[in-house]
């Protein structure tokens, strides 16, 4: 610059001044254009104050000459001093050019833009607030200057502002806020650390409501909680730990809705600490918000289900988990099922996948006490009537775990449960889904764990025994291509004197009105996963023909499968599997009152009853003398005895299938003399 230029109403010795390398006689400088402008102050020649500070900025501190511009920001600095409460009116010409300069490659010249700043708000006060997002901008750049001079003077800038913006009650978050989601961001640690200061200084202030607008900024402050530094992640917990009691004191005041998402996908951060605090807001959001969570179900269920089989490495996490498992389970009511048209089933293809429901994140009677004690309620911003469940998001999500083989086993009980849950309190919807969910709960009977497979039975019980299955016909081909079932005809040429009902309906017997078309397929299905896996049939098939008897009608049970088993083509299938419903007839203690029924045959059904096991028994010969005992048909076990005698003598020559064959065709002939005894009693003649 040239110093003889005339720059008045600045002298040519402050000019020269301040074009010196020598901070003093900058100083010096400094204290001449304050004494001027407070001429100028006393004059009310505003034109001229605006002159000075024009030059200021222009030719010193935009100057491409570094001591210019050293001089122009203290110039400037003490234009604002000499101009005290007045300042205001050109505080714009005064921050501008030094918010320039703190972009500058000098590290020195950074540091005396930070000086100067300071000493503009420190005399205007509230007056900067208008200013403030320009002021926070620049702030956060210094934040994370790598001179440590620089930010230990944007430190003192930056105290300075916050006390301003807590003592002033015209503060506008409403503008701050587009600034603080985009720098909230930053991957700068000392940028992060500014953020969080100034979040925490919002939240102590009354007169601001951040609140309000969390959701703009929840996602970013649950990526700073997984920042590398202990004491930023400490700050970063610390203000979510405030927000979240301020939604406690306030529940009918937050956004519960548009942060539903959010908390989704942090809770399947794998970083311990987020994760442990997603789930923490998620429980307390579905106890506040209630129902206004549940369109969001599938995605809290895929964030929440795998947490049920963490180790006691992430305890805490999947205590937390199960609450809020449980919490979610609760608000499904039977009014979910009545506020849907059933007019149109959705096809296999209809559905969405498993990954977009799950990306866009969307009990049994042993939990029912754990449920009564989670209190949950709807906020009345956010009535319960305009909530709808998304059950098919539900659905899916449950499936492709029990799908997974890396599922873990609280989890598979826990999907167990939640199907359950929905069969019992939304069935109509339920057995849309059905046919989807039906070979893989049936698959699901080979599991390793007892506990899993108790699970699974009662859901298959609730299946075919809920009245809201009577509507799905037994001979209709089943949702995506899976094998048509048929209800099996009656056998050709029945044998005579096989009773006179032996031929009626199969899917259910007078004593269990409820059972629907799906018992029969259950039965069914079974009884062919027992013939293709041996082994499941050898280790666990009395165990679950034994719950099914708990769960369901033994008598209904033991007809449906005889009746089957009479149709089997693979009769050494059929005699294996007579023997082990034999033994569990005999010994098993739940079906006393079972054997209490055959041992009298008081009434038609017990007659029924013991027709159907007989001509089934059949395939087996044991099975068929001991049966005649359990009966109390001594005489006819006699008979068998006799005749069977012959054939057990020549089984060494004969294989076991010829042997079964012969047996039934004997054992035919003697049920033809079956007739009914004094008394009502059923039995066979002398």
């Amino acid at each position: 610059m040239n110093a003889e230029r005339d720059l008045s109403p600045l002298t040519p010795n402050i000019v020269r001044a301040l074009n010196d390398k020598m901070y003093e006689k900058r100083k010096v400088a400094a204290l001449e254009i304050e004494k001027l402008v407070r001429e100028f102050v006393a004059q009310n020649n505003t034109a001229q104050i605006k002159h000075v500070i024009q030059i200021l900025s222009q030719e010193f501190a935009l100057s491409q000459h570094p001591h210019s511009r050293k001089g122009g920001l203290i110039g400037l600095a003490a234009c604002s001093i000499a101009l005290g409460k007045d300042s205001g009116q050109y505080l714009r010409e005064l921050i501008e050019p030094v918010l320039t300069c703190f972009n500058d490659a000098d590290s020195r010249l950074r540091y005396y833009a930070c000086e100067a700043l300071y000493n503009i708000v420190k005399v205007a006060r509230g007056s900067v607030l208008p200013h403030f997002n320009v002021l926070f901008d620049g702030l956060s750049k210094l934040a994370a200057d790598p001179d440590p001079n620089v930010k230990s003077g944007s430190e003192l800038l930056d105290r300075l502002l916050k006390d301003i913006v807590t003592e002033s009650s015209k503060f506008d978050l409403v503008s701050f806020v587009p600034l603080l989601r985009e720098r909230i961001y930053s991957n700068n640690q000392y940028a992060r650390q500014f953020i969080i200061s100034w979040i925490l200084v919002l939240e102590n202030v009354p007169d601001i409501i951040l609140l309000e607008y969390l959701p703009e900024i929840l996602d970013g402050l649950f990526q700073i909680l997984g920042d590398n530094s202990k004491e930023i992640r400490k700050m970063c917990e610390v203000s979510l730990g405030e927000f979240l009691k301020e939604i406690k004191k306030m529940p009918d005041s937050v956004k519960f809705a548009e942060m539903a998402n959010i908390l989704v996908i942090h809770c399947q951060s794998s970083d311990d600490l987020i994760q442990l605090t997603a789930m923490s807001w998620m429980r307390e959001f579905l106890q506040l918000a209630g129902r206004v969570m549940l369109p969001y179900s599938s995605g809290i269920l895929t964030a929440v289900l795998p947490c049920l089989s963490y180790d006691d490495r992430k305890k805490s996490i999947k205590e937390v988990a199960n609450v809020c498992n449980l919490s979610l389970m609760k608000l499904v009511t039977p009014e979910d099922d009545e506020s849907d048209d059933t007019s149109h089933l959705p096809s296999q293809e209809e559905l969405p996948s498993y990954q977009e429901s799950v990306d866009r994140g969307t009990p049994d009677t042993d939990n029912d006490s754990s449920l009564d004690n989670i209190s949950v309620f709807a906020p009345r911003s956010s009535p319960a009537t305009a909530v709808t469940l998304n059950l098919d998001g539900i659905v899916q999500v449950l499936d492709r775990y029990l799908h997974e083989p890396s599922t873990g086993m609280m989890t598979r009980i826990c999907v167990l449960k939640w199907l359950y849950h929905l069969y019992i309190k939304t069935p109509r919807k339920m057995f849309r889904h059905t046919d989807l969910l039906f070979p893989i709960l049936l698959k699901t009977l080979s599991d390793e764990s007892d506990e899993v497979i108790l699970k699974d039975l009662e859901v298959l019980a609730e299946i075919a025994s809920s009245p809201a299955g009577q509507s799905n016909s037994a001979n209709e081909e089943p949702v995506g291509g899976q094998t048509k079932l048929q209800v099996p005809s009656p056998a050709r040429g029945v044998l005579p004197g096989s009773c006179g009902e032996g031929a009626r309906g199969l899917e259910s017997s007078p004593s269990t009105p409820t059972m629907n078309s799906y018992f029969h397929r259950f039965m069914v299905n079974l009884l062919k996963r027992f013939s293709s896996e041996r082994k499941l049939l050898e280790i666990r098939g009395a165990f679950i023909i034994r719950q099914l008897c708990l769960l369901l009608n033994a008598e209904n049970i033991f007809h449906s499968m005889a009746d089957i088993l009479l149709r089997e083509e693979d009769l050494k299938f059929a005699s294996t599997m007579v023997q082990n419903l034999n033994s569990i007839l005999l010994t098993s203690s739940e079906l006393f009152q079972l054997r209490s029924q055959l041992k009298d045959l008081q009434t038609p059904e017990s007659c029924n009853l013991f027709c159907c096991l007989y001509r089934s028994w059949c395939h087996s010969p044991v099975a068929t003398v001991s049966l005649c005992f359990l009966t109390q048909n001594y005489r006819h076990a006699y008979h068998l005895i006799q005749k069977l005698y012959p054939l057990l003598f020549c089984s060494v020559i004969f294989c076991t299938q010829r042997v079964a064959t012969a047996f039934r065709f004997c054992s035919c002939s003697l049920m033809s003399s079956l007739q009914w005894g004094p008394g009502g009693h059923c039995g066979f003649p002398d």
